[in-house]
């Protein structure tokens, strides 16, 4: 359920110390809240939510401000809640009414917010602030016109008659920069053998919490030999440059290791013993660690070295290796975006993907939502080699 607050937002004057004096309108996140609609934007996120069940969720405002502030100030989630409680410039950007001690929200929230704003959504966010933008900066340099004169006779330029190339069809105008970059992940630099390594460690524990439902009718706890295994994950891991019939070896320890856990944990679940029990989180790393055996087991028994939609991460199956094929870098691990650049300085999110892909593609596309956009196609698109195809 959303309940939408009555009245528009107050201004920064109007915001409430409790220990006295008032905002200042030259702070940074004052002027950024100015520029953003954020009762234009609370209307289409209002529509999302049901109108008579469920507890309330929190603003919009709170919502996008916070995901905003994250961003900006590159905090964790708990970071972020205590910086809004210590600044009252952040409160006043989250749409509070005045200064407050407690935390507005808790950091789990967090969780909440990115769910309820996707890439679409942002995107769409994105192009209302630019128009409201836009319309600010266009108000601004009208109300410049619109001065009465100095005395001497001249007619200001706004009430000048209009020529006829301000008739004319807008052609092509302005410049479009575009290019395609990687935004790496949170994760530590992967490798075939700790990733099995920490799977088979994870298997170990649900092992642990499944063998508990089902202790007087299973018997004994299945036998892992974790000690062992352990050993022989750190006889290679400890080494600085091992060999890769060491590492090959070591691989395919741990991937017996794991195909025995794995039989095991099925003899569990025959005897009644059940994986949501002990946690959805152990659910669905279980059905990430039989994808990353399968695809191992690929690797490891023929000669290629890449296989399609490949794991590297167990927390965050969905994080594919993007070959950047840069000097310091060849291969980074994140989401891969295409960003295009207006000429008066406006940034959009064009096109985000996990998967690899080719930015040329998106030339024409990018050209054309220039056009959406501004009513003409750009006189001038600067780009990389990549995007001049023959296409």
């Amino acid at each position: 359920m959303y309940r939408r607050k009555e009245g528009n937002q107050l201004s920064f004057d109007d915001f409430f110390l409790p220990f006295g004096g008032k905002l200042s309108g030259d702070n940074r996140w004052v002027k950024l809240a100015d520029l953003i609609p954020w009762d234009e934007l609370e209307h289409h996120y209002a529509s999302q939510f049901s109108k008579g069940f469920g507890a309330p969720a929190k603003p919009f405002r709170m919502a996008l401000g916070a995901l905003i502030i994250k961003e900006r100030l590159q905090v964790t989630d708990e970071e972020l809640v205590e910086q809004i409680k210590e600044n009252p410039y952040l409160q006043f950007f989250l749409g509070l009414e005045g200064f407050q001690f407690e935390a507005p929200f808790d950091p789990s929230m967090m969780v909440y917010f990115r769910r309820r704003l996707p890439e679409k959504t942002i995107n769409d966010c994105n192009e209302r602030i630019v128009r409201h933008g836009k319309q600010q900066i266009a108000q601004n340099k009208q109300g410049d016109n619109d001065d009465p004169d100095d005395g001497d006779g001249s007619v200001p330029a706004a009430l000048e008659r209009p020529s006829q190339d301000a008739k004319a069809p807008k052609r092509h105008q302005g410049i479009l920069l575009i290019d395609a970059t990687c935004v790496p992940s949170d994760i530590r630099y992967p490798t075939d053998l700790s990733l099995l390594n920490e799977a088979r460690e994870t298997t170990e524990k649900l092992i642990d919490e499944m063998h508990k439902q089902v202790r007087d009718v299973f018997g004994h706890k299945p036998r892992t030999n974790r000690r062992q295994a352990r050993r022989q994950f750190l006889a290679v891991a400890k080494k600085k440059r091992p060999r890769l019939s060491k590492i090959r070896k070591a691989i395919g320890q741990q991937l017996r290791h794991l195909a025995r856990n794995l039989s095991s944990i099925d003899a569990l679940i025959a005897c009644g013993a059940r994986v949501l029990a002990a946690g959805r989180h152990w659910y669905r790393k279980l059905l990430v660690i039989s994808e990353l055996v399968r695809q191992q087991k690929i690797l490891y028994h023929s000669d290629t070295r890449s296989i399609q939609d490949r794991i590297v991460s167990l927390t965050q199956p969905h994080i594919r290796p993007i070959v950047r094929g840069k000097t310091r870098n060849n291969v980074e691990f994140g989401a891969k975006i295409s960003i295009s650049v207006s000429g008066d300085g406006f940034a959009f999110l064009d096109r985000l993907s996990w998967d690899p892909y080719n930015e040329g593609e998106d030339l024409k596309s990018q050209v054309r939502t220039f056009h959406r956009r501004h009513g003409f196609y750009p006189k001038v698109v600067c780009a990389d080699q990549i995007y001049r195809t023959r296409s």
